[in-house]
Parts: structure tokens; C-alpha cells; sequence
């Protein structure tokens, strides 16, 4: 059926040709409000024609202005820069001078070790940023080529990038809108908005003048918009806005703002800044000590060179790597598919999730719950008539698409055994618009004209002059008062609720929305949101694991209130804020805000991004989850972008973890991955950190007690090398259950500390070692060596078991793998000690029986003592309590 526009064909011949002068476009706060104006105020305004359209001479002259109707790429970087800009890092030149060095000492195998590692992770970063480059042409899959125009009195097509402002432009079915188009002639007109909302029901279409201040994307009906496809119907209209002045460039815009660096990325920085200041400091006091001992200048250049090497954590890259892979394969299995490795630890990390409702609170339809008759009756006969016949869906096979309402209808109908009455033949459709906020059909029935009307309960009310209560006609004025109760308990009840109505009318040519008057109110459709099933479970889930859920979404706020109460997601503060408190609120207001509140209700795709922002900025590690090319911006400044694997795809290239099914208990087996990995790496750096720092220290304490270097460089090099051995497994090892609870976060300051008391412990274990064997026991230098390697290697391999949880070593049960991976590096150090055809090389000696028993004792003693401390440390720093 013909959709009758206000404007329709027969009027458009006999309108004036309006003359074409030149035109400036206005944008942003200046733009003029198109979906405001009557058709010749828009004529008027674009200087333009509807039968004639632009002249060539013009459409060159606003492309002067104007430029290109595309969206530009911006600062753009070559392959080459993104390469270099991989170095940009402190920690990865220790890495290279280590490297050096190692060669320079000639153990090929450390610096060949070494460059290996850095190589795979310059590849890793290299290839995950040239993958970020590439998103914004994505984009560029959902702009037209081609667009149909009337230039000059004439049809033709176009290269979508020469339209210009003041263009009239032709839709029809399968198009995509080339530009932001005020329609002047619609028939049946349905566009699909998914490209921009995320949702992908059809909206409906209409050329009326809206009389809305500031209009959403949502409620632009009289609008198609540029990425949108048209899903059926044809249409004409005027282009009013092109290329990043569009709602989709402006988008676009958004998308090319740089990205804030993610917390993991803050606290590597901090972190490499830190160990190169410790590795610089060390190694050159260890080379004035030894060189003003005497020591000899080359002599104690190559030991304090070796020093530096031994005190860099130079597997911590490929120990990251390994880790973070083994997390990304077990998020995977559990059906969240991260993009970049770094994410695991950022989703570890994360504290707040900013979340809509559709497809993790509730399922994506909605829901009919009722038909009420305006006497109260329930499943009201009359009330579901008129309902379905002013449904419209299309159904294919078991699959009913269109309007979700209709839908929800339909489906209401299905359950109860009702179907569309065929007596009734349309005759007219008066389309919904978010003026009227209601849509019309009118039908022959037996001879009888009725109109029907469905729409927002206050629109149809407002149209109404009798209400229909048991069969009897009554004076709606006398029974407002009940019917505005009746309306408030719905909306309390958390029901969005749909009006019906009717009326008789008389036989004519054509029906408009001036025939929408004295209907006869019939009844309320009530409509719910359906919660999903596994929405409290995962709410308490989050709760348990100390993540705050902040829920954000276009709904009314009742509606919303409602589904928290179903869902059982505690509403902070007692207040659901809307979002036009928020337009009222300054940035400083909204931190406030969202530090006191956690849902906010008819917020817009610009406001979730002001939130973010305001939440990130009260120092939160914040996620968010959106599928949407709107959602593009908040997912890619998100510290965590979620998306789902039916989103644009605009939206999984923005985000870092793409869901493969929506849930929230999907996040939550992702975090628990992500705390575990965050966990067995830290377990590392602080293994790793104070046995280094511990044998150093002891290094430079040497020269002052020992007449001759205390380790060769060549054992300290193997010590390091060995030493990361069993670490290269830590990423299977188990991480409690206590440590999973809640977020934790890098502290380099802890780090620092962790490394002063317990490499102090680990220095004094190796004194113990130098006292006992050296002057107590008096073996020679050689023989000490060959007794402190073996001492200061079991030492970080046994310190692995009980530093690697926070309560009593034996209370937490470390992974087989770790466990043989140490027993294993245990034979290997006693076999390189006492079997000569190895020692030899390294200039060991083989000790006694006696003498390694000896340093196993003294290795147990040091565990007991750290243990001890450990209890010590942390019931003392109480601030570290979220960093390990």
C-alpha cells in the first residue's frame, strides 16, 4: 500500500521552480533544524529544486566548499612507521644492550635467546597495530558508491562521493543511504539502522516535519541517514549533510581520537623505567668497587656488564607472551575470542563494566505480556483484534521480522490461538512518526470504514474523546483521572505500554493524520523486557568478583527500574539518573555522578562515551560492551571493548574481546582468566626481581670480603639462564581462589619494596653461604663458586613455591608442570656442578655429598625465613593489599 506523504507527487507538479543561488551549509550547533521545516522551508533553505535539482555550475561550486561526500583518513601511518614505533620502549633497549653484552662475553646462546624475544614481540606489536590501522576502512563498507540524483531535470547516477548538500536524491530497496537525506517523498518506506544503533529492526519512515527540540538518531523519522540500508519501500529527499558532518562521519570523527593507553601498557612503562634505573645504578657500582679494588679496569668492566645482564628479567617478554597466549586459548574455549594479547590482563584488571541490557540482561525481543480491556478485563478479545490488525511483520518459514511491537504481537496472538480477522481489508496505512507517536490503518469491514489506531498510550489518549467500557460508549473527560492512575500503575510496574483505539469513518479518495480524532480508546497492550534466565546468576557472579555493573540504556527509566528489580542488580543511590540530567551536568557533575550511581536510563551514544570517559577518569579500569557502529568510539576508549560476533563490523574491530555468545557469564569466565594470567606473570616479576636484585646485592658486597669476583660471568649468565627454566611454565600454574575475588592492579611501588626485603633475605642466604663455606669450612675459590652458583640457583627456583601465593606455601597447590619443570632444573644444576665433563667448561669443581646436602639446607632455611617475612610483609603494607 501506497504510504500518502504529506507531500505527494500531484503536488509537487504543480509547486514553483525555486531558483538555485549559491548556499553555505551550517553544521554543528549552527545547523539549521531540517527535520523541522516544511518541504519549501527545506526547498528554500538548500536553494535547491525537487523537479529540476542542482545545476552542474552549483553542485562544482558546493563541492569547492565542501569537498567529498567520503570520510577522510586521518594521520595515517606507514608500515614502516608502525615498526619503529614498536622500539618506543625502555624495557626492550635493556633488552638489546643485554643482548649485546651477552655477545660481546661470548655466550651466543643468552644473546641469541635474548634477540629471539625481542623479535617475536616486535612481530606481535607490529601485527596487532597494523590490524588497529586498518579498522577505520571498515567503515568504508557500509558507505554507498553510487547514488540515483536529479541534476538539471534529470535522472542519473552518480560516484556517491560528488553529492553535495542541496542534492535530490532517489532510494529505493537494497540502497545505502549515501548521505544524511530529509525525505520529501516517501512510499512504505523501511530502513534498516543497525549500521548506526546496533539494532536491527526495520524503522518505519515518513516526509512530515517533526516538532522536536534536539532529536536523537532514534527519533529522526522524517531522516535517512548516511550507512543506513533501506530495507523496503521507495523514497525522495534532500541531501542535507555529507561526509564527517553526517551522524555517521561525525562517528567516524570519534573513531580517529587517540586512545588512551590502557593500564597495562601505563604500568610496563613504569615498571621498564624502573628496572633500567636499578640495572644502570648496580652496574656501575659494581664496576667502581671492583675497579678501584684492583681488580683491573677489563676485568671489572666484564663482570659488572655481566651484572647488568644478570639483574634484566629478560624472559619476562617471552614468560608475558607465553602466559598471555595460554589465557587468550582458555578465554577462547569459553567462547570470548580476544584480538590482542595485552587485553587478557587489562580484562584481569577491569573493575566496572559499562553494559547495555539487550543480550545480557535481558533477550533481545520483547515481550506481550497482556491485553487489557479499558474495563480491566485481561486477554482483552477487542483490544488484541485492533492490535493485529495495525501489526505489520514479515514471516519467513518459522522466522516473524519487523517492528519488535508488531512482533511481540504476533507472537501473543500465536500462544493464545489468535489470528488477524480477514474480514477486514486494508484499505490505508498512515505511517508512525515521533511526532504523533502513534500510526494508523484504515480497513472496510462489511461494508464499514474503520480506522485503527495503535501508538504511546499518552499520543492515542490524547486523540481519544470516548472510551469503551463493557461494551458501552462513556465520556473519556470523566474517566482521565482513572485512566492517568491506571497508566502510572503500568509504568511503575515497569510494563512500556501501548494504547488502542478506533473509530467509524466515511468512504474518500485519501486518509491523513487529521482523521486521527475522536476515537474511541479500546484498551493497553503491556509490554515487557524478557530477562534473561542466567542475568541474576551472572549479576551475583560480578558482584563476588568485585566488579561494579553500570547499566546504561535508551529505555524509559521505570522500565529500567523494573528490569534491575527483576534481575536483582542493586540501582545505587535509590535513583535511576535520565539522560537529560546528564545534558544538564559539567564533566566535574558527571564524575560525581557516576561515582554515586550506576544506571542511567534514555542516554544517547554520545552520553555512554561522556560516562566512560567520567568513570576512567575517577580512575577506574573500565569495560564496555556494545555492538554498534555508534558504540565504535566508547569500544575502542574503553580499557576493555566487548563486542559480540553479530556486530557491525565496525564494532569487533574496535573492541579487544569479541564474544561469540553474548552473556555476561562469558565476561565473567574471562576475567577469572584474565586475573589468573595477571597473577602467574606477576609471580614471576616478583620472583624473578628480588632473587636478582639478592644476588647482586651480594655482587657488590663481595669485592669487600673476597679476595677474588665470587662468579665468573659466564656462571652468572648460565645462573640466569637456568633460573628461568621452570618460570617458562608458571603460565599453567594454579592461582587461588582468593586472589581471583577482586581486581588487582600493577604497583610498581610494591615491586620495589618486595624487592628490597626479600632480595635482602636472599643476599643474607648468600653471605650465609660465603661465611660457612669460604671461611668456616676454608674451600678455595673455585670450589666456592661452584657452591654458590648451586646455592643462588636452587634459591629462585624453591623461593618460586613461596612467593607464588600469598598464604602458606604448603596450604596452595602449585601446577604439576611447575613442579616437575623445577625438578627437573634441579638435577640439571646438581649434574652441571658434579659431573666434570660439564663443570669443566664453566670452571666448576664437583662438591662433596656432604657439601651439596650443605646447600640444601641453606636453601630450605631460606624458604622458612621468606615465608615468615612474607606473613610479616603483608599484614604490614596494607596498601598493597590490591596488588597481589
Amino acid at each position: 500500500m501506497r504510504s500518502k506523504c504529506k507531500n505527494n507527487h500531484k503536488q509537487n507538479m504543480m509547486r514553483p521552480k525555486c531558483k538555485i543561488n549559491s548556499y553555505t551549509q551550517n553544521v554543528g550547533e549552527n545547523a539549521p533544524d531540517y527535520w523541522n521545516m516544511s518541504e519549501n522551508q527545506l526547498i528554500a533553505e538548500l536553494h535547491t529544486s525537487i523537479e529540476e535539482g542542482l545545476t552542474l555550475k552549483e553542485v562544482a561550486h558546493r563541492k569547492g566548499i565542501y569537498g567529498k561526500n567520503a570520510i577522510p583518513e586521518k594521520d595515517r601511518r606507514t608500515w614502516l612507521e608502525i615498526l619503529l614505533s614498536q622500539f618506543n620502549n625502555a624495557f626492550l633497549f635493556i633488552l638489546i644492550a643485554a643482548s649485546v653484552i651477552a655477545l660481546f662475553m661470548g655466550d651466543t646462546t643468552e644473546a641469541l635467546t635474548i634477540i629471539a624475544i625481542l623479535i617475536i614481540s616486535t612481530l606481535l606489536g607490529y601485527y596487532q597495530e597494523m590490524k588497529s590501522e586498518h579498522s577505520l576502512r571498515v567503515l568504508n563498507r557500509y558507505l554507498s558508491h553510487k547514488a540515483v540524483v536529479i541534476r538539471e531535470g534529470k535522472r542519473e547516477e552518480i560516484n556517491a562521493e560528488d553529492l553535495v548538500p542541496g542534492d535530490v536524491v532517489l532510494l529505493e530497496i537494497g540502497n545505502i543511504v549515501p548521505a544524511d537525506i530529509r525525505l520529501i517523498e516517501c512510499e512504505t518506506l523501511r530502513v534498516n539502522e543497525s549500521a548506526l544503533t546496533g539494532e536491527s529492526k526495520e524503522i518505519e519512515k515518513h516526509a512530515t516535519p517533526l516538532n522536536i527540540a534536539n532529536p536523537g538518531v532514534h527519533e529522526l523519522s522524517n531522516y535517512a541517514l548516511m550507512g543506513t540500508t533501506v530495507a523496503y519501500g521507495t523514497a525522495k529527499g534532500i541531501v542535507v549533510t555529507t561526509g564527517t558532518n553526517t551522524h555517521f562521519g561525525r562517528i567516524a570523527t570519534l573513531y580517529t581520537a587517540k586512545v588512551p593507553e590502557s593500564d597495562f601498557q601505563i604500568n610496563i612503562k613504569k615498571f621498564s623505567e624502573f628496572i633500567l634505573k636499578i640495572i644502570v645504578l648496580m652496574t656501575i657500582v659494581v664496576f667502581i668497587t671492583n675497579a678501584f679494588l684492583g681488580r683491573g679496569i677489563l676485568e671489572s668492566l666484564l663482570f659488572a656488564l655481566a651484572v647488568a645482564v644478570g639483574i634484566a628479567p629478560e624472559m619476562l617478554p617471552a614468560i608475558t607472551t607465553i602466559t598471555l597466549s595460554d589465557g587468550a586459548l582458555k578465554m577462547a574455549e569459553k567462547k570470548a575470542v580476544v584480538k590482542k594479547l595485552a587485553t587478557i590482563e587489562d580484562i584481569g584488571l577491569m573493575d566496572t563494566l559499562l553494559m547495555d541490557k539487550t543480550g545480557t540482561l535481558t533477550e533481545p525481543e520483547i515481550m506481550l505480556e497482556n491485553a487489557v480491556g479499558t474495563d480491566g478485563r485481561e486477554r482483552d478479545e477487542r483490544t488484541i483484534k485492533y492490535a493485529l490488525l495495525c501489526s505489520h511483520t514479515h514471516t519467513r518459514g518459522h522466522h516473524v521480522s519487523g517492528n519488535m511491537f508488531d512482533v511481540a504481537v504476533i507472537k501473543y496472538a500465536e500462544k493464545h490461538h489468535m489470528e488477524k480477522d480477514s474480514a477486514y481489508t486494508l484499505i490505508h496505512h498512515i505511517p508512525f512518526d515521533y511526532n504523533r507517536r502513534r500510526m494508523s490503518e484504515v480497513f472496510k469491514h462489511n461494508g464499514e470504514y474503520i480506522l485503527a489506531t495503535k501508538g504511546e498510550a499518552t499520543s492515542v489518549i490524547s486523540a481519544c474523546s470516548h472510551i469503551l467500557i463493557d461494551g458501552k460508549l462513556a465520556d473519556i473527560t470523566r474517566k482521565r483521572t482513572q485512566i492517568n492512575k491506571e497508566l502510572a500503575r503500568f509504568s511503575k510496574d515497569g510494563y512500556s505500554v501501548l494504547a488502542v483505539a478506533y473509530r467509524e469513518v466515511t468512504k474518500k479518495e485519501e486518509y491523513t493524520i487529521a482523521d486521527e480524532t475522536d476515537l474511541t480508546l479500546v484498551g493497553y497492550l503491556l509490554f515487557k523486557s524478557i530477562p534473561k534466565k542466567t542475568a541474576a546468576s551472572a549479576i551475583a557472579e560480578f558482584k563476588e568478583l568485585g566488579i561494579e555493573l553500570m547499566l546504561l540504556t535508551g529505555d524509559d527509566p521505570y522500565v529500567t527500574e523494573r528490569l534491575c528489580k527483576d534481575v536483582k542488580l542493586e540501582i545505587k543511590g535509590n535513583e535511576v539518573i535520565t539522560g537529560k540530567e546528564i545534558n544538564e551536568m559539567s564533566d566535574a557533575e558527571l564524575r560525581e555522578a557516576v561515582a554515586m550511581h550506576n544506571v542511567f536510563a534514555r542516554v544517547t551514544p554520545s552520553q555512554k562515551v561522556r560516562i566512560l570517559e567520567a568513570v576512567r577518569a575517577n580512575g577506574h579500569i573500565v569495560g564496555f560492551m556494545g555492538d554498534g557502529i555508534n558504540d565504535a568510539p566508547a569500544l575502542r576508549l574503553a580499557d576493555v571493548g566487548i563486542s559480540v560476533d553479530s556486530a557491525q563490523d565496525i564494532a569487533k574491530e574496535a573492541a579487544d574481546v569479541v564474544l561469540t555468545h553474548k552473556s555476561l557469564h562469558v565476561i565473567a569466565d574471562g576475567v577469572k582468566e584474565g586475573r589468573k594470567t595477571f597473577g602467574n606473570i606477576t609471580k614471576y616479576i616478583l620472583n624473578t626481581i628480588s632473587a636478582n636484585y639478592g644476588n647482586m646485592s651480594t655482587v657488590i658486597i663481595s669485592p669487600f670480603i673476597l679476595p677474588f669476583i665470587p662468579l665468573l660471568p659466564v656462571q652468572i649468565l648460565l645462573n640466569n639462564l637456568l633460573s628461568d627454566v621452570p618460570l617458562l611454565t608458571i603460565s599453567t600454574d594454579n592461582v587461588d581462589e582468593n586472589f581471583i575475588k577482586k581486581p588487582r592492579r600493577w604497583n610498581v611501588k610494591m615491586i620495589s619494596h618486595f624487592m628490597v626485603f626479600f632480595g635482602a633475605i636472599s643476599a643474607l642466604f648468600d653471605l650465609i653461604t660465603i661465611y660457612l663455606f669460604y671461611y668456616f669450612l676454608g674451600v678455595g675459590a673455585v670450589m666456592l663458586r661452584t657452591l654458590w652458583f648451586l646455592e643462588s640457583l636452587l634459591s629462585e627456583i624453591f623461593i618460586t613455591f613461596v612467593v607464588r601465593t600469598r598464604g602458606p606455601f604448603y596450604a596452595s597447590i602449585p601446577s604439576k608442570l611447575l613442579i616437575t619443570s623445577s625438578l627437573f632444573t634441579t638435577a640439571v644444576a646438581v649434574a652441571v656442578v658434579s659431573l666434570p665433563i660439564i663443570g669443566n667448561y664453566f670452571e666448576f669443581v664437583p662438591p662433596s655429598t656432604e657439601y651439596i646436602l650443605m646447600v640444601f639446607g641453606i636453601v630450605f632455611g631460606y624458604c622458612i625465613s621468606t615465608e615468615i617475612v612474607k606473613h610479616w610483609f603483608f599484614s604490614n603494607y596494607k596498601e598493597f593489599e590490591n596488588s597481589y
